[in-house]
């Protein structure tokens, strides 16, 4: 059996919509699985979100194209669990579900405490922003 019909057949078996390559990993050597990943990118069986982050897609019944299978945030939600990422919504998304505000936030941002993360999550123009809300300690002075 090829590469390509191994890893189709192992994406199709998966539950989520989102697929790490390390998850691949162990069906081929990581040219193979390189040049095999960027094919199902090619024909748009896969979109490409991240370094490694791949989305399955599904024929949108209203445009009749290949479109990710979720939205945005259900996307970077998968993402970052199957990473073991504990994240929250930002200040703005806290400070309007609390009714503080009647804003929409706009933009996709994350608190993510005081971890540091640079990894780039993006779908076409959206993409992710990180927060840090427990970056900043302040320093008690003593006279």
């Amino acid at each position: 059996m090829k590469l390509k019909d191994r890893v189709t057949r192992s994406i199709a078996r998966r539950k989520g919509v989102v697929i790490l390559r390390s998850e691949l990993a162990a069906l081929g050597s990581p040219a193979q699985l390189s040049r095999v990943l960027s094919n199902l990118v090619k024909t748009k069986r896969l979109v490409r979100v991240g370094v490694g982050i791949y989305v399955r897609t599904r024929l949108n019944k209203f445009t009749r194209e290949l479109a990710p299978a979720a939205t945005f945030e259900e996307i970077a939600a998968e993402v970052f669990r199957k990473l073991e990422i504990d994240v929250a919504h930002g200040k703005l998304a806290r400070d309007y579900n609390a009714g503080k505000t009647t804003q929409v936030p706009v933009l996709s941002v994350v608190d993510t405490g005081r971890r540091r993360i640079t990894r780039r999550i993006s779908l076409g123009s959206r993409f992710i922003t990180y927060e840090r809300s427990g970056a900043h300690r302040s320093k008690e002075l003593h006279p």
